[in-house]
């Protein structure tokens, strides 16, 4: 003992006057050279039970803001949580509208990322209003952007099946019914008939003509496939009724056939009078006799079925739907249908001018006529054939009709 307290004297450890541990060293000295791991361990101690003290205030400071002020130094606020919930998180009932990107296609369809749990599927029937054998058929292609509308779950994988030809049919209602407000005439495709009338396609959709309101005579058999002028007569979505009226179109497009006026025509059928022409839905008769100027025995060997030509109205009559057609006046020279028609069709328009001329001055000889016998009117005729105050030009008595040149009829 004697040894070991001698080695412990040259020791000395500094005095670690901040420590309340060492405010009284008197009694450090009393105790010996002992005491200083003691007063070491009684130090670790009681600054452990100090730091848990801390920690504990630390805790219930932590916990009343909390209970009072939870989001105090939040930077995410409810706002945010809800906005996002908005963005990754939608309603997958039926009949509900989603935004969704094709990211692959088949041939049965596409794969449509809706941000859902899972991917949703466009099948191949639901992708068009339009029969289609490939969705590409339609511009679906991966990366496209589109809404779509649910239409049904698939429960073996609670994928989501998807539509577009849902929305594209809503879209086709209200252009029929914008259509039918602006009354004006489109076109529709003869697809199917029954003993009632024909099925016709309208901006996607399938409209009902009666044969009543077809104005031609032809049969159900001679209009299938063809496109026909038609109104909308009945708009109905909730019905799903759609009907249409030829009838309608064809009185506002034939009265647009003016006398004198060049129109384009393809040539249905021959006769061995003359060749019918359709003229956009209206039928009209070019006689053989108004083909050309040289004789025509043989119309086949001018005209074939199919053959678009340009025709001139010669006679248009509403009451019975008939209208005449001619080529004959037309004709630079005559022959010329014969010979060489693609210089007819190039100077269709000049000639039809010179022909509706000829028309005036006929008009203006007659009303002439009139007013030979009228002098009393107190009315002239000018050289344009304007009715006007009685002039010097034109003798109290009239015109002299034999001085007025007759009009060069072809």
């Amino acid at each position: 003992m004697a040894s070991l307290a001698h080695q412990f004297t040259g020791l000395r450890c500094p005095p670690l006057s901040s420590s309340s541990l060492w405010k009284k060293p008197m009694q450090a000295q009393k105790m010996g050279p002992f005491a200083l791991p003691i007063v070491s361990a009684v130090a670790i101690s009681n600054a452990q039970t100090k730091e848990r003290i801390e920690l504990k205030k630390m805790f219930e400071e932590a916990h009343e803001r909390c209970r009072t002020a939870p989001m105090e130094g939040v930077s995410f606020t409810i706002e945010d949580f809800h906005t996002a919930l908005d963005k990754y998180d939608f309603d997958s009932e039926l009949g509900t509208k989603v935004k969704g990107t094709v990211f692959s296609t088949d041939a049965n369809g596409a794969l449509v990322d809706i941000t859902a749990k899972s991917s949703a599927y466009l099948p191949l029937q639901e992708a068009s209003i339009h029969r289609i054998k490939h969705v590409q058929e339609a511009g679906i292609v991966p990366g496209m952007r589109e809404e779509f509308v649910i239409v049904d779950e698939n429960e073996a994988d609670d994928s989501l099946i998807l539509s577009l030809k849902a929305i594209q049919y809503e879209l086709a209602w209200e252009r029929c019914r914008q259509l039918q407000a602006e009354d004006v005439v489109v076109k529709g495709k003869v697809v199917d008939a029954n003993k009632g009338g024909v099925v016709a396609v309208v901006e996607g959709l399938k409209g009902f003509v009666p044969f009543s309101q077809i104005s031609s005579k032809s049969t159900a058999e001679e209009l299938l496939d063809k496109e026909l002028p038609l109104k909308f007569v009945e708009v109905d979505e909730e019905q799903s009724r759609l009907v249409l009226s030829n009838r309608n179109a064809m009185a506002d497009s034939q009265a647009q056939l003016g006398i004198g006026s060049v129109v384009l025509g393809t040539v249905q059928s021959l006769k061995p009078y003359g060749a019918f022409v359709d003229l956009g839905g209206i039928n009209g008769l070019l006689h053989v006799s108004q083909i050309s100027h040289d004789h025509v025995s043989d119309i086949a060997t001018v005209l074939q079925p199919g053959d678009t030509l340009k025709v001139m109205i010669l006679i248009h009559d509403r009451e019975r739907g008939r209208v005449s057609l001619s080529t004959k006046k037309l004709e630079p020279t005559p022959g010329d249908m014969i010979r060489n028609p693609k210089l007819v069709f190039e100077k269709a328009e000049e000639m039809a001018q010179t022909f509706r001329q000829r028309i005036a001055q006929a008009e203006a000889m007659v009303r002439a006529d009139m007013l030979t016998f009228q002098p009393e009117s107190g009315l002239t005729l000018s050289s344009d054939g304007i009715l006007g105050p009685l002039s010097t030009d034109l003798p109290e008595e009239g015109l002299d009709l034999n001085e007025v040149p007759a009009a060069d009829d072809h």
